[in-house]
């Protein structure tokens, strides 16, 4: 019988964490669908501001840079207002960009409202990951960080999934007339506006981490979380939790400095960072409509393919769930590295020695297209059971609990400006070198990563934060 309701006890526990975690991974589903909505919107926006690629790859990477920043301030945020708060000020913004991003007078303005909401992208992709780190049991921290990415890569299909129902329903361009005589881009960016505004109310619902609880000296509330999440031991546990945070230093950005200007834990945090980004994969959700259509796909069908891929996405970061907790971390970083060089390496052949079309770029079709549009979405497999997921739950646990917040910040930070540089490289790099040299470029990242996590990155499956 005391096994019974120790069970029920835990199922309880479990189910607590869950619906918490989800709730917080709100903010990952934003950051998705906001990150990836301008996909469908990119032709449009061109030919109604009537610019070229380079406003039109700042129009796209700018919100990055606002990303960067959220991501920055984000830990000096959490470590003085909390884990929650800092998620209702990301709701804020993303509802405010999702309105001004559909209202714009010129491409700046438009620039502006997505920086906007990139600022609300970085707090969340910094917080989130944190706070579900730090509220979830150590045995399932893997799967329920997984969520984080979960929600990012379910918020790039939805937005795909609307982005083309939209244009289906305008019947063509999404420079049409839509509804209430506005073109279909703006209700793009508008659909964000009713997740926002649900990110704000759970944000408002869900409890402060413990650690940060306990770490400011409110011991009665963290224990009243803890108790919900752990089920037993939960004095020992605070216990635990107050000797890390009296033994570790400051949480400030000098604290982590080291012999190499930072400590080496932070270098291998901005490495997993950086080649998340530099291997191309966010390529693929920005500009995938404008690849597919300028190798010989309608836009139709270009959007559609776009949406195999965000479903590609979704499932294989249900792999990862799956798997996190039982093969480990490193593993799965390992196999994606591998699976995405030999995939990179067969586009970049596919790109370079296909025939050009009058305008110069490659004109796939037949068993060319078909073989493109596989390894495209194995790509993405590969990504997304592997290097998407797993930095994210990485960055979560692999710093220890007082710098966790500052270390994170600046992990983050530097991923989104790696994310910046490859997305506002795209469109010049092609026109530059082409689509078979780009890509071949992502291909040799794709190589380095593999290395990196070799020799670099420990394996954290088990073990508890305080342990870090």
């Amino acid at each position: 019988m005391v096994n019974e309701v120790s069970s029920d006890n835990q199922s309880t526990n479990i189910v607590f964490v869950l619906l918490i975690s989800v709730s917080a991974a709100l903010g990952g589903f934003l950051f998705g669908f906001d990150t990836s909505v301008i996909n469908g919107a990119v032709i449009a926006l061109g030919e109604h501001f009537n610019v070229g690629p380079v406003l039109i790859g700042l129009s796209v990477s700018l919100a990055l840079m606002g990303s960067a920043v959220g991501a920055l301030s984000s830990g000096c945020i959490s470590d003085r207002y909390g884990r929650v708060k800092p998620m209702l000020i990301a709701a804020v913004m993303f509802t405010a960009s999702g309105i001004g991003s559909g209202l714009p007078y010129s491409v700046w303005d438009f620039i502006f409202w997505r920086f906007v909401g990139g600022v609300g992208i970085g707090l969340a992709s910094a917080i989130t990951p944190a706070y579900i780190a730090e509220i979830s049991p150590a045995h399932l921290r893997g799967r329920f960080g997984s969520l984080q990415q979960l929600a990012i890569v379910t918020g790039i299909f939805v937005a795909m999934v609307s982005n083309y129902l939209l244009v289906k329903i305008a019947g063509g361009s999404a420079g049409m007339d839509l509804w209430l005589g506005a073109e279909t881009w703006r209700w793009m960016f508008w659909a964000e506006v009713p997740p926002a505004v649900l990110y704000g109310v759970a944000a408002l619902i869900i409890p402060e981490s413990p650690r940060y609880l306990i770490g400011t000296g409110c011991e009665r509330e963290a224990e009243s979380v803890l108790f919900k999440v752990l089920g037993k031991d939960v004095l020992k546990k605070i216990d635990e939790i107050k000797n890390s945070l009296k033994t570790e230093k400051g949480s400030s950005f000098s604290d982590l400095k080291g012999r190499y200007g930072f400590s080496p834990i932070i270098w291998v945090g901005f490495g997993l960072s950086i080649l998340q980004q530099f291997v191309g994969i966010n390529v693929i959700f920005y500009y995938g409509s404008m690849l597919w259509r300028s190798v010989g796909f309608s836009e139709e069908n270009s959007l559609w393919i776009t949406v195999i891929t965000g479903v590609v996405n979704v499932v294989t970061t249900l792999v990862a769930i799956a798997f996190i907790d039982r093969v480990g971390r490193k593993p799965l970083l390992l196999i994606g590295s591998a699976g995405m060089l030999v995939t990179l390496g067969v586009l970049a052949y596919i790109f370079a020695y296909a025939p050009l079309d009058a305008a110069g770029h490659p004109a796939l079709s037949g068993s060319s297209a078909t073989t493109a549009l596989f390894a495209a979405n194995l790509y993405v497999f590969c990504f997304g059971f592997s290097w998407g997921p797993v930095v994210w739950v990485l960055l979560g646990e692999m710093f220890n609990n007082r710098v966790r917040a500052s270390a994170l910040a600046l992990s983050a930070g530097a991923q989104w400006i790696a994310n910046f540089l490859v997305s506002a490289s795209f469109p010049s790099m092609v026109a530059w070198a082409g689509l078979g040299r780009t890509y071949s470029i992502y291909a040799f990242f794709a190589a380095v990563s593999f290395f990196f996590v070799m020799f670099c990155v420990r394996e954290t499956r088990g073990k508890e934060l305080e342990e870090m």
